[in-house]
């Protein structure tokens, strides 16, 4: 499992990341890009546990996935069938994040901004603006942007299909 990490996670945590794939055993799957996710985890119906995690995603955003879905794994095992990011998964998923934010394990640039996300984190990361631009700092450039880096009244590709991008209203933009 190590050699298989080693590729997708920094190094100074593989580790730690070992121990707990060791300690909560699952079927880990590294899978092609999926555009509305970055991970997720699932019980097979032969009974093991399988997370899948996107391959393209970058090594601080690829750690921060995977522990996400380990959270998830825990908090079946401990509870059952509860709220997919409700208290339970919440206190698990910071439990578990708690020893990677290091700096020999995320870059300064990225910790302050994980370290908040971690007090209230959300279902995806995505909806932390302020984190997300920090982590897409590390990723391979692609020329994608977020829709909150585009200026008002820009017109942009997305699906094949022409936009422009109009005013906010509360946490998303109007675009037509």
């Amino acid at each position: 499992m190590k050699q298989l990490l080693e590729k997708y996670i920094p190094e100074s945590s593989l580790e730690r990341v070992s121990y707990l794939l060791d300690t909560h055993p699952c079927d880990l799957k590294i899978v092609n890009n999926r555009k509305t996710k970055h991970g997720d985890f699932r019980k097979l119906s032969n009974g093991r546990y399988q997370i899948t995690v996107n391959r393209d995603l970058n090594k601080f955003r690829f750690l921060l996935t995977l522990i996400h879905e380990l959270a998830h794994l825990i908090t079946h095992k401990e509870h059952g069938r509860v709220k997919p990011h409700g208290n339970a998964w919440k206190r698990n998923f910071q439990h578990l994040m708690l020893p990677f934010l290091h700096p020999d394990i995320y870059p300064e640039a990225v910790l302050p901004f994980l370290a908040a996300y971690l007090k209230n984190p959300r279902a995806s990361t995505d909806t932390d603006a302020k984190l997300s631009l920090a982590l897409k700092q590390y990723d391979d450039k692609n020329g994608m942007n977020y829709i909150f880096e585009i200026p008002e009244k820009s017109k942009f590709i997305h699906n094949n299909r022409i936009f422009e991008k109009g005013q906010k209203r509360r946490t998303r933009y109007e675009c037509l």
